[in-house]
């Protein structure tokens, strides 16, 4: 037991092990008592929304934008990576949902004849993709991205890598509950302009949100 968990401290799980983790995660969230989810910010992992989706359906469900843009320069060469990414600003920064079309348009038809998995890879997850546009930027600014939990998940990492072995399962929550109250400590800015979100979140989901 000790190895296995030095050794999945050391090594990244598979994608299929991470799959079926995500959709055993979800509805234990619910039977420990989380009952609703206005908005679920996840990255590409396949079958993650659909997860989120089936226990919560009211749920919007939006993809990470950073994620999404990462995925997309694994197709461009480096010369161009960044007039690429120059060019899918306009997209997840368009002011409403009809700007974002019309980038969307634009850029396939400068970029589709080289690169054109891109504006696929885009109008395959459009649905998760737009609901940033229900929002302001301030709002969005917090939606758009999982780079936060990210940001957790790379601090709790480096602490587990600290530790060759461990006895037990119970000796890896006790060392992830000390990082944790370490890492929350960080935690001393509240999110910009949460009370603006707030009010959008009461005036968007009146019975679901309450002030």
């Amino acid at each position: 037991m000790s190895q296995q968990i030095a050794d999945e401290g050391q090594n990244p799980p598979t994608i299929h092990a991470l799959e079926g983790a995500l959709t055993k995660t979800i509805p234990a969230k619910k039977n420990r008592g989380l009952k609703d989810i206005l908005i679920a910010c996840c990255d590409g992992l396949k079958g993650f929304p659909q997860a989120i989706e089936a226990v919560y359906p009211q749920t919007q469900v939006q993809l990470c934008i950073v994620h999404l843009i990462r995925n997309c320069l694994r197709y461009v060469p480096w010369k161009d990576s960044k007039v690429v990414a120059a060019d899918l600003k306009p997209i997840y920064q368009a002011a409403t949902l009809e700007d974002a079309e019309t980038a969307l348009e634009a850029f396939a038809d400068k970029w589709d004849e080289t690169y054109p998995a891109i504006s696929q890879i885009w109008l395959r997850h459009w649905e998760n993709i737009i609901p940033i546009f229900d929002y302001p930027m301030d709002i969005r600014r917090v939606i758009y991205t999982t780079n936060a939990i990210k940001s957790v998940n790379r601090s709790l990492r480096k602490v587990i890598k600290t530790k060759a072995v461990f006895p037990d399962e119970e000796s890896v929550f006790k060392l992830m509950y000390l990082a944790l109250n370490n890492i929350s400590k960080r935690w001393t800015r509240p999110i910009k302009n949460w009370k603006v979100a707030t009010s959008h979140f009461a005036i968007l989901f009146p019975e679901r949100f309450k002030l």
